[in-house]
């Protein structure tokens, strides 16, 4: 785990019924005028994902290894079948910090 702007690689989504071991890619950008980080990517195909998404789920969590676990809006499949992951805040693929 790194706190690199970008990240491609395993991670764990939870639905409303549990959890989808996914493949990820995603990358953050700064906004200096918020103060916070805006971060994106896609998740690969997975199982019926796409077409629950396409029917209205929105809301999840993701975890990546060694990072705490982040809410997450999905939205707008492609015509692949990945379905869009996006956020703000602390990627969430930055390590845990340990206080």
């Amino acid at each position: 785990m790194t706190d690199e702007e970008e990240y491609r690689g395993p991670a764990t989504l939870r639905l409303d019924d549990g959890p989808v071991a996914v493949e990820v890619r995603m990358s953050a950008r700064f906004e200096p005028i918020e103060g916070r980080f805006r971060w994106a990517g896609r998740i690969d195909p997975v199982g019926d994902l796409r077409e629950r998404v396409s029917r209205g789920l929105r809301e999840a969590t993701v975890t990546m290894p060694g990072a705490p676990e982040t809410r997450v809006r999905l939205s707008e499949p492609d015509l692949w079948g990945r379905v869009r992951i996006t956020g703000a805040g602390t990627p969430p693929w930055f390590p845990a910090v340990s206080a």
